[in-house]
């Protein structure tokens, strides 16, 4: 081999060689840079985590704001205005168009022994939709429903409290801002109509203001029960009503019994809509006594 031939392929091993080492470079470079990259986007996504974590407490140390004032509903042109009545309330559905701006959120609590169909009650009255998107936690069952009366849209948020002792923890948090609170009894259960003075007091302590109802459930079975066991119940529930000051209604969730007609009487009583049930006092029928 010549030395012409030696020189060309050293210098041909130099190049090769510095190419080799340029390579080994760069891929160094680039593995530094998705090591930075990942760490980056770890930093990055335990920020945004911390981040959240921080909107949440804060959120919650803030506090919800105070519903809008329900006393007076804005007037409008259109739709009609709605008539309380033993019936259903009259007016227009709403629609996905509607804004919060005319929305009237109104709070009802519901107290009560276990077992004595407060559930059921509320079920019949929002319906198997709502009550699947109901919230539930320990001791506590929230439901909504929302309808259209008088230019405005009222949202009934309605909060059923446990029966069992463990959940009158959750009294305070029910009855607070409520604007009416609902004791019920089961109208085949004796027992029950005897505590229900019980929840009414503590319910008190917490809210003085809201319309207080006294509603015995069940009349279904009521009905079956000897005429004079019938009386008796209706004499002590009537007498346990004018001592709580409230209104007076025996209902029925299998039948559809007064159900309604229960929340067209808080709407009448906040809002002043006409309101033409009259009074039952008869011994056998669905008593309405207010």
């Amino acid at each position: 081999m010549s030395i012409e031939k030696v020189r060309n392929s050293v210098l041909m091993a130099k190049i090769i060689g510095k190419s080799e080492r340029r390579k080994a470079q760069a891929c160094q470079r680039m593995v530094h840079v998705n090591v930075h990259c990942n760490l980056f986007h770890r930093v990055s996504f335990i920020g945004r985590f911390f981040h959240f974590i921080w909107d949440r407490i804060l959120l919650c140390s803030l506090g919800t704001p105070s519903p809008p004032p329900y006393l007076r509903l804005p007037l409008h042109d259109h739709p009609p205005p709605a008539t309380v009545h033993g019936g259903s309330m009259h007016g227009h559905p709403t629609t996905s168009c509607d804004t919060d701006s005319d929305l009237v959120n109104l709070k009802i609590s519901l107290l009560g022994d276990c077992h004595i169909g407060k559930t059921s009650f509320v079920i019949k009255y929002v319906g198997d939709e709502q009550e699947k998107r109901s919230l539930q936690m320990n001791g506590l069952n929230l439901m909504d429903k929302t309808l259209f009366v008088q230019g405005a849209r009222i949202s009934f948020s309605i909060w059923d409290v446990a029966g069992d002792t463990g959940s009158q923890c959750q009294i305070p948090m029910a009855c607070k801002d409520a604007v009416a609170i609902l004791v019920m009894f089961d109208l085949t259960s004796r027992c029950t109509l005897n505590s229900v003075f019980g929840w009414y007091s503590e319910a008190r302590k917490w809210n003085q203001t809201a319309i207080p109802i006294l509603i015995g459930t069940k009349f279904d079975d009521f009905v079956r029960l000897p005429p004079d066991l019938q009386w008796t119940i209706v004499t002590q529930a009537r007498a346990y009503a004018k001592a709580m000051k409230a209104s007076l209604f025996f209902s029925s969730a299998t039948h559809n019994i007064n159900v309604n007609k229960i929340f067209k009487f808080i709407m009448a009583k906040l809002f002043n809509l006409p309101w033409t049930v009259e009074r039952n006092l008869t011994v056998g029928e669905p008593i309405i006594d207010f």
